[in-house]
């Protein structure tokens, strides 16, 4: 408790800071912008490091503010990560334990507080574009939808661009299917949210953005003039994969030029990351599309070392966020809701508990103040690894004592949630993450206090988490 006061002493401190130099005040709230893409790479963009990957647009916008060395998602894949993001809470808290199949139980129950549910009650428009993910029956009264958690304005699908990335045929808007439409999903997206932010400004209400594009998540389908830009990537689906991380930089490019032309840069805090790591190993019989790159970090989508959490990240907001900044400090999704509210003037809501903390200090030079380390649960992980945590530089993974057998990256079934429940934590790895960035060298079999330490709280907030969650019933 006194290291939790201290952490939020610490945020207001940072905040008075920034109302002496303008940066926020009562008549000042700043617009937030967050863009999500879906199973890109740590390595997949030109400033993170890729050889042939054409970014210009995001290279940019790192330029222009703070690029992320450190930062994570909340899961290793879509659903989790997404209601971790809007929450601030590890996912399982929420029951989102895995990605949410059609006609699945999982939900993004109502009694869940969004980001977008504490910023529409403080006076904010609200709009969200691209793919949802938190539910398995879309746009039907037997579960929530974007509107049901603080979205006035929304155009989603369930999960993916259907048929492909190139003219798909399953948005929503607001309810009503809109049938399909002519050009490539991420374009689309960002035509929703430019048409959005032209009319949102007709007001005087700031607003809260979720941008959430399909790209890179297979089944790709990229603009042929772009998939010709790449004649050395020679091996099947590579070009393609490229040439669709580039059209989605692209529209990446559009919504940062409609912030500059509709003068909001100055009033806009802009965060870019994405969901999980990349789909990377032909998971996949005959995924040939997969061609996304996790740069030097073990693993990918799925796993719980860093290749699956550990994710591009770029923070900017023009005037306020010093360009050029490349920040080494553990940064999660879990964070954003603690950091909105911060900004906003917010009061952060009591009765749920929150697992992220506030990035405010980061934004004047300070480092985050955080409670407890971070922690994440995925009880599909890969090499059947179900838990993480990352404190400072130091990094758990954890394996469990229940079925070997799971089918890996499988949505939730009847009967897992107890399997959950009655398992316990095995197999620990200790790695120096700051040192080893590659987690090659497990240093558990050394003992010493951080590994006791870490193994202590990831038994107890493992407990904790799956004792929050709720079961699911498969009888509908």
């Amino acid at each position: 408790m006194r290291i939790q006061f201290r952490h939020w002493i610490l945020t207001f401190l940072c905040l008075l800071c920034f109302g002496r130099d303008g940066l926020v005040s009562a008549d000042d709230r700043p617009n937030f912008m967050v863009i999500l893409c879906d199973d890109l790479g740590f390595g997949d963009l030109g400033c993170y490091g890729h050889p042939q990957i054409r970014t210009p647009n995001l290279d940019r916008l790192a330029s222009q503010g703070m690029q992320l060395t450190d930062c994570y998602s909340a899961a290793p894949i879509c659903s989790p990560s997404r209601a971790g993001l809007l929450t601030g809470r590890t996912p399982s808290r929420a029951g989102i334990y895995s990605w949410i199949a059609e006609k699945n139980p999982m939900q993004l129950r109502g009694d869940e507080t969004t980001i977008a549910t504490v910023l529409r009650g403080a006076g904010y428009d609200t709009c969200h574009v691209g793919k949802w993910h938190l539910n398995g029956w879309f746009n039907d009264p037997r579960h929530t939808q974007p509107g049901d958690h603080g979205f006035d304005y929304w155009f989603a699908t369930q999960n993916n661009a259907a048929p492909t990335h190139e003219n798909p045929g399953n948005f929503v808007r607001n309810g009503e299917p809109v049938g399909e439409l002519q050009g490539y999903s991420c374009q689309l997206v960002a035509d929703e949210a430019i048409r959005w932010l032209k009319e949102q400004q007709s007001g005087d209400r700031p607003f809260f953005q979720f941008v959430c594009f399909h790209e890179p998540h297979e089944p790709i389908a990229s603009p042929p003039d772009l998939v010709a830009g790449y004649p050395q990537a020679t091996k099947e689906g590579e070009a393609l994969y490229y040439a669709n991380v580039e059209n989605m930089d692209r529209a990446v490019g559009r919504l940062m030029a409609t912030l500059d032309k509709l003068q909001l840069n100055e009033s806009t805090l802009v965060f870019f990351t994405s969901d999980n790591g990349p789909e990377a190993l032909n998971r996949y019989k005959g995924a040939w599309r997969s061609h996304g790159s996790p740069g030097p970090l073990r693993g990918m989508k799925l796993h719980l070392h860093d290749g699956g959490i550990r994710v591009p990240g770029i923070l900017r907001w023009t005037g306020r966020i010093a360009a050029g900044q490349v920040s080494h400090e553990p940064l999660a999704s879990l964070d954003l809701f603690p950091s909105c509210c911060a900004l906003a003037g917010i009061d952060v809501p009591d009765g749920k508990t929150l697992d992220g903390a506030s990035f405010v200090p980061l934004l004047s030079g300070a480092a985050i103040v955080r409670s407890k380390p971070l922690f994440w649960h995925y009880f599909g992980g890969f090499g059947n690894r179900q838990v993480a945590v990352r404190d400072g530089d130091w990094k758990l993974v954890a394996g469990w004592d229940g079925p070997s057998d799971l089918p890996t990256g499988a949505s939730l079934r009847p009967g897992d949630v107890g399997l959950m429940g009655h398992s316990q934590l095995t197999q620990f790895e200790l790695y120096r993450v700051a040192e080893d960035v590659s987690e090659a060298d497990d240093l558990s079999t050394q003992g010493g206090d951080n590994l006791h330490r870490l193994q202590e709280f990831a038994r107890e907030t493992y407990r904790n988490v799956l004792q929050e969650g709720p079961d699911w019933s498969f009888d509908r």
